[in-house]
């Protein structure tokens, strides 16, 4: 087992502490400018000129560089930008001054708006005749509710747009040189949730803990014990490799390289919190050590 890191607990818990303190529906602008008064959008009785469309934008795991052109480009010309908690800092710095921004995070116990509220607040603008970037990180469409809010919004009648991103499993696998699939080690590749909407985590557990596949648990940071307990009660053996990754892609990215058995208690020990990935297979029993070698040049 090894544990690496990239910046300090200071560091980390000062940007959680930013983001967690804000009241719903604040629309901080970080000292960066763009709308911060937390107004509600404009009546429809202000007759706009025309109905805009919404952008469900992914945002990629966090590194700016690897945003699409084509989520560059939206956000660099967005007139309003409904983002969320995953976004990286350094891509909402791309956001223009002027744009209107929205915060809509979600946080274990902490959401800025609940789901219906966003929905609705999407449909809003875009009849104020905004076009609005929606913000999302990952991909909108791996756990990121872009399901969700593009159904809302086109049962309004409002034209909207998906705009795919990296997706989290990808931007951890890369920086830490553990690959997603191998022909020796995985074959198979399952995304799992491990925040269900009733709050449990009560998923097809004989599924997840077959052999010769790797597993990527997104939001389970919280019920890591009962995962791991789980898995080796459904067959996997209890030195399976798995590992925990907090903010890959980004300055404050860190983990922990363990086994199934072990893997919450060194997690605890590390102090690793949410947001992170849970990745559990043989393949990361192959992992080159990137993570670690990282850390040890950015602190020489």
């Amino acid at each position: 087992m090894y544990a690496a890191h990239h910046t300090p607990t200071a560091a980390l818990a000062s940007r959680r502490t930013s983001r967690s303190s804000r009241a719903p529906g604040d629309n901080p602008a970080r000292g960066r400018g763009g709308d911060s008064s937390g107004a509600a959008p404009a009546s429809l009785d202000q007759a706009p000129s025309a109905v805009g469309k919404v952008h469900l934008v992914g945002a990629g795991p966090g590194d700016p560089e690897l945003l699409t052109l084509r989520a560059a480009r939206l956000i660099a010309n967005a007139k309003a930008v409904v983002y969320d908690h995953l976004v990286g800092d350094a891509i909402v710095d791309l956001i223009p001054p002027k744009a209107r921004r929205v915060y809509a995070g979600k946080e274990a116990g902490n959401h800025a708006l609940p789901q219906h509220a966003i929905n609705q607040l999407l449909v809003d603008l875009a009849r104020e005749g905004l076009d609005v970037v929606r913000l999302k990180g990952g991909d909108p469409f791996i756990f990121g509710r872009g399901g969700e809010e593009m159904q809302a919004v086109q049962a309004a009648g409002i034209r909207c747009e998906i705009v795919p991103g990296i997706t989290a499993a990808a931007g951890a696998a890369s920086c830490t040189g553990i690959p997603l699939t191998h022909r020796e080690h995985a074959q198979t590749l399952v995304f799992a949730t491990g925040h269900l909407k009733d709050g449990t985590v009560d998923l097809d557990w004989p599924a997840l803990a077959r052999p010769r596949q790797t597993l990527v648990i997104y939001m389970g940071l919280g019920a890591l014990e009962a995962i791991c307990t789980q898995l080796i009660a459904h067959g996997l053996p209890a030195t399976t490799p798995a590992a925990v990754i907090h903010a890959a892609t980004t300055p404050a990215q860190c983990g922990v390289h363990s086994t199934l058995a072990d893997l919450p208690n060194d997690v605890r020990e590390r102090g690793i919190r949410a947001p992170a990935l849970i990745m559990v297979g043989e393949v990361i029993s192959i992992d080159p050590g990137m993570l670690l070698t990282q850390t040890l040049a950015t602190t020489a």
